[in-house]
């Protein structure tokens, strides 16, 4: 019989191939139509996810909100629903996938997260920017979370997300794309981020600037990498006056992309070839559990998540050593 139990402890110790036939292959009595057959059954999603994050959680004014999307590639796979092509940050370019847009609590330190959407705007008509907007408002809403600060890229610092954060009575800080334009009067009027002038002493606090849309000024840093890179960040916390402070909470978005490396490495995200949406929808759902299971046990062992995957063939290698099932041939 396969169950949630049952799947998400496969998920956890399949080293590398996570279809329905290897859990059959490994089951007494299951046959693959019953693993398809429970995959496309239930109707699985991230309230599940909640449920168990919840309590986890350090709720507290001084955590963070962090917002970031993935995509699931599966440019091989002709015949899965949902899939679509779409630029993935990981492969630098567009890719035939899945896309899932996360938002992850962080109280500074330790992150999971609490929520997720599936980009299908051809079943939904929803783009990623909706989906941003209804997960801040249940997060604050619904599930009373008192993080004041969200933290994001560029793709999601549209003028409507930005003033929905400031009506919500929370800050932003995010970056923006070097085409922007802002205005630092009235007299002077728009001109592109690369047009401004800097002193040394405002690389340092930034400048108050204003974006097209937005009824409110917001503080411009200038952030120039040792390879003469440019990165433009923006926020409206009051606080955060100085570059060492906003890049200090703008760093904290690797947390994000710190789960997206481990739920596709560690849980197989990609790797399930069903070809029905409610399927990968709940083997999506099924990765986040067992994602959270593997980090609660690495937190509790004092160890990273990909030790402790790690530990689980190790101790086949060890009983592999001490009882070979193929032993050496050794000639005389």
């Amino acid at each position: 019989m396969i169950n949630k139990r049952k799947y998400i402890e496969y998920l956890i110790s399949t080293p590398a191939n996570y279809t329905c036939s290897n859990l059959a292959n490994h089951s007494e009595n299951v046959s693959h139509d019953a693993v398809s057959d429970y995959l496309q059954r239930e109707k699985l999603t991230a309230r599940g996810l909640w449920e168990l994050v919840a309590p986890l959680l350090n709720n507290r004014s001084e955590g963070y909100l962090i917002v970031d999307d993935s995509v699931q590639d599966k440019r091989y796979s002709l015949k899965i629903e949902m899939v679509k092509l779409q630029y993935s940050g990981a492969a630098h370019g567009l890719v035939r996938g899945i896309g899932v847009v996360n938002l992850v609590h962080s109280d500074g330190t330790d992150y999971y997260p609490i929520d997720y959407r599936i980009y299908a705007p051809d079943t939904d008509g929803k783009t990623k920017n909706e989906h941003f907007r209804e997960m801040l408002l249940a997060a604050i809403a619904d599930k009373q979370l008192q993080a004041r600060t969200i933290l994001f890229d560029s793709w999601y610092a549209a003028a409507d997300n930005l003033k929905l954060i400031a009506r919500l009575n929370r800050y932003f800080v995010t970056t923006l794309k070097a085409n922007r334009t802002v205005s630092l009067s009235i007299e002077s009027g728009y001109v592109h981020l690369e047009e401004l002038e800097w002193s040394q002493a405002q690389l340092e606090t930034g400048q108050l600037i204003k974006l097209k849309e937005l009824p409110f000024k917001v503080r411009l840093f200038k952030v120039v990498a040792t390879n003469g890179d440019i990165e433009w960040m923006i926020t409206n916390h009051p606080a955060l006056t100085n570059l060492q402070a906003i890049q200090e909470a703008n760093d904290l978005r690797w947390q994000v992309e710190q789960m997206h490396r481990e739920l596709k490495q560690l849980t197989g995200t990609e790797k399930c070839e069903c070809r029905h949406a409610r399927s990968q929808r709940n083997h999506l759902a099924l990765c986040y559990q067992a994602w959270l299971a593997i980090k609660l046990k690495a937190k509790e062992l004092h160890k990273t998540s990909y030790a402790i995957v790690k530990d689980l063939l190790s101790d086949y290698l060890r009983a592999e050593l001490r009882h070979p099932h193929i032993p050496a041939l050794i000639a005389t």
